[in-house]
């Protein structure tokens, strides 16, 4: 059988083939490998340079290989954190014709750790919190997808820093299996297997000496199936709200950001006895809400301030008549978008008088407005409205904020 590349890329194996695929992965020179940490794993892993590009190659039978580049290809077209699979290479032999096992190819993750390079400097309990946040955050995803795993750990996962968290990205599919949904059985013989194989793996640590001493690794292992059930639980179910309660939207929306979680869809079916709010979760990298605000509104402002005034934009389509997803006779998100820039949020900036604003810029003072608006409407137990809100907040707050930036007599 003579060698085969098959590439997600057409240009991939014009650069792959400079590789020595007649040699085990075991014994590949120097002058090929790129000396990045690797976490452990069933099968010999590597990780190379093609041309411009790092990638991490494994070895292992043909068939698992092909599944496995398949499983990956179908994550990636669904959005779910993983690493990007680039190619499939098989019919390997060695110089005296005798088989080599096929190989995987993924690209490597920029900026990410397996966890046992982040493990040999102790981690303090806090950053282990973290960690177990994000593996749960990323099992719960995919779950939603219908993804079942099959070996959930945290040898399986990577991790990549995000602004003061952690994001976890899933580096291998062997074992799993993607469905159009997923039993209860199915989820947690999952999260069975994640309590199990992380507590071991923590274990390990303990008995090397890299763990805090203050860490139980059953513990920690346990963690991840509280910390799932509470996402799984919150993310799921369904909430009905009276007509006009849209704060309490906005509530819901709060508890998904502290859990972790950004709105990234939400389906509001009117119904005679009030608004059916079903969420679909999107966990995104640092910087996402800046560029998906700059490409709907135009508006550029800082991380924070784009997903809080997003969340506004999204709440504000969802009360438009022709606010349809999906339907192609429906207005295009960019459309309104900026149909709420110029009826919502400039009108409402203007509305602060200019000597009243010091040095906040137009994000900073809508996202005040905002806040101030979610506070009274929660003291008022309803939606007292943007208006009623800026007439307080010009009144009540910006004179005390300005009298405090006001300079001292010495």
């Amino acid at each position: 059988m003579a060698l085969q590349i098959n590439a997600t890329n057409p240009e991939h194996p014009a650069l792959l083939l400079e590789l020595p695929w007649h040699l085990p992965l075991e014994e590949w020179p120097k002058e090929y490998l790129v000396p990045l940490p690797r976490g452990i794993s069933r099968h010999v892993v590597r990780y190379a340079r093609a041309g411009d590009e790092v990638v991490a190659v494994k070895e292992l039978a043909q068939r698992p290989a092909l599944r496995e580049y398949e499983l990956l290809r179908d994550l990636d077209r669904i959005g779910i954190p993983a690493v990007d699979p680039l190619a499939v290479v098989t019919g390997r032999t060695d110089p005296a014709g005798e088989p080599l096992e096929s190989v995987l190819i993924t690209r490597h993750l920029g900026g990410s750790m397996p966890y046992r390079s982040m493990f040999e400097t102790t981690l303090r309990p806090a950053t282990m919190h973290r960690l177990m946040d994000a593996l749960a955050v990323l099992l719960v995803r995919l779950h939603l997808a219908g993804f079942a795993w099959g070996d959930c750990s945290l040898s399986n996962t990577l991790f990549r820093r995000d602004a003061g968290a952690y994001a976890a990205y899933l580096v291998d599919a062997e074992t799993g299996d993607l469905h159009p949904e997923l039993s209860v059985g199915q989820r947690e013989y999952d999260l069975d297997l994640a309590r199990v194989n992380i507590s071991g793996e923590l274990l390990d640590l303990e008995a090397s000496g890299a763990l805090h001493p203050s860490v139980d690794p059953i513990e920690f292992g346990t963690e991840i199936c509280a910390r799932y059930q509470d996402l799984w639980r919150e993310l799921t179910r369904t909430s009905v709200y009276p007509a006009g309660k849209h704060h309490y939207i906005e509530r819901r929306i709060r508890r998904l950001n502290d859990l972790g979680f950004d709105v990234a869809e939400m389906q509001i079916e009117h119904a005679s006895n009030g608004d059916t709010v079903t969420f679909v979760p999107k966990v995104v990298d640092a910087g996402h809400h800046q560029r998906q605000l700059l490409r709907l509104t135009g508006l550029d402002a800082e991380e924070n301030q784009a997903r809080r005034l997003l969340n506004d934009l999204e709440s504000w389509m969802a009360t438009q008549d022709d606010y349809a997803p999906g339907d192609p006779l429906g207005a295009r998100p960019e459309v309104l978008a900026h149909r709420w820039v110029r009826e919502v949020f400039r009108p409402t900036v203007r509305s602060v008088p200019p000597e009243l604003r010091g040095p906040m810029d137009a994000a900073e003072i809508y996202h005040e407005l905002l806040e101030h608006r979610w506070y009274l409407s929660e003291r008022a137990q309803h939606d007292i409205g943007l208006d009623t809100a800026v007439e307080d907040y010009i009144r009540n707050i910006l004179p005390k904020a300005r009298e405090t930036l006001q300079p001292t007599a010495d």
